[in-house]
């Protein structure tokens, strides 16, 4: 089976369990980047892209604890 190269919002909104709404805000936001195709402009996310996304929130996620570790009294 060959993998897409680019993702539907619905797809991507699946990928990461959130609404087609959280996904759309994520790609206008900017957060998240994505290109417009067709006359309708119909979003698609690279599946690289989202790959890349998904490592970064990994990293911000484990930096945002680390912080919060170190402001807390030990335990």
């Amino acid at each position: 089976m060959v993998e897409r190269r680019f993702l539907t919002l619905a797809d991507v909104g699946e990928v990461l369990n959130i609404s087609s709404s959280q996904t759309y805000a994520l790609v206008r936001s900017g957060e998240l980047p994505a290109i417009q195709v067709g006359g309708r402009g119909q979003w698609r996310v690279e599946t690289r892209v989202l790959e890349d996304y998904i490592t970064r929130a990994y990293e911000k996620t484990a930096s945002g604890l680390r912080n919060d570790d170190a402001g807390s009294p030990p335990a």
